[in-house]
């Protein structure tokens, strides 16, 4: 569906708008003509009050209440999974359809069939529906994040070909953690370059021009962690339809874009040209004969995966190498704006 092709015009609420999701957000409401009769922007009290701009328009953010819901057609969680696990059911309760981009209801369980990523929807039967949750009429999805988007489009085309092994390295970027991993890797890059005492607030442990396998003792979440939730929201999506991928997680000293290094092995030798075309018609963007490879960089307000072009392994004769990057932001809201859009659809 085409969101300028609806002729109904709906009421949004984001929770969390001075997120760097929230924000992403209300921008792919923007660039997509999403019908938005109104944008209710949502968040903590330090922040109400702030005046943004949303589609032109001047808006303030408003302070979460139990009236914050009324009227709203769709609300968006984008900020803290601890405002996520507070708000969800009352936003649900008010008639609103959630949809989750915090990892709460995927975490609790509460929606685990609603785990929606509508690029995949033309490779797998959809699910059965997600329970209301307590509400008659509405109902809660959870939009996953890009590197569960990454990993299930990884194993929804690669299963296609019958895989012996699929394995995935992913490299988050600091944005992950919001405005405060962002800010601590920049002081700590310019701190360390006048060598000066850096500040290990929220990975303790020094990310600038450094690889992590593990945050420091007092960081939270732990990488770890974070590589569980990936992990179960991936076996949760997939429900058996496709190979589940091994996955790493090594933390990159990079701002922003989500990139990965993916390696499967069949049971004989498939052509790479096949592949990349299965890729292309999952909604991934491929590499042109000649085309650099996706950087971070190259990636930064592209709304789909982008992949180099597939590579066989030198060692072995029926193993393929993806090198992938997405847009970390991009990816994950233009998801949660595609849930809304397939829901206005029906």
């Amino acid at each position: 569906m085409s969101p300028s092709q609806s002729a109904k015009k709906v009421r949004i609420a984001i929770v969390g708008a001075s997120s760097l999701r929230g924000k992403d957000l209300a921008a792919v409401f923007e660039d997509r003509d999403f019908p938005a009769s109104d944008i209710i922007l949502l968040d903590e009290s330090v922040v109400a009050g702030t005046l943004t701009e949303v589609a032109g328009e001047p808006n303030f953010i408003r302070p979460l209440s139990e009236d914050s819901f009324e009227g709203a057609e769709f609300a968006f969680f984008a900020g803290s999974a601890a405002d996520a696990e507070r708000n969800w059911l009352v936003a649900q309760h008010s008639g609103a359809t959630v949809i989750d981009m915090t990892g709460t209801i995927a975490a609790s369980g509460a929606g685990r069939s609603g785990i929606s990523i509508p690029s995949l929807t033309s490779l797998f039967p959809a699910l059965p529906p997600p329970g209301a949750n307590g509400s008659a009429k509405k109902m809660a999805y959870a939009s996953p994040s890009t590197p569960v988007i990454e990993a299930c489009t990884l194993a929804a085309v690669l299963g296609k070909f019958v895989p012996q092994r699929i394995a995935v390295n992913f490299f988050p970027p600091v944005s992950e953690r919001g405005v405060a991993g962002v800010e601590e890797l920049e002081t700590q890059t310019t701190k360390l370059l006048t060598f000066q005492p850096i500040a290990q607030t929220v990975f303790d442990a020094q990310v600038a021009f450094s690889l992590l396998t593990e945050y420091g003792e007092e960081s939270k979440p732990r990488l770890a962690d974070v590589r569980a939730a990936i992990v179960k929201e991936t076996v949760s999506y997939l429900a058996g339809r496709a190979p589940m991928p091994a996955i790493q997680l090594v933390q990159a000293p990079v701002f922003y874009g989500y990139a990965f290094s993916a390696y499967a092995e069949f049971s004989a030798p498939v052509a790479a040209s096949q592949l990349e075309s299965a890729f292309a018609t999952a909604g991934v963007k491929v590499a042109a004969p000649g085309d650099a490879a996706p950087s971070n960089i190259s990636v930064a307000g592209e709304n789909e995966i982008q992949i180099a072009r597939i590579e066989a392994d030198p060692s072995a004769a029926a193993g393929i190498w993806i090198w992938g990057v997405a847009d970390n932001l991009r990816l994950a809201t233009t998801n949660a704006v595609r849930i809304a859009e397939e829901l206005l659809a029906k």
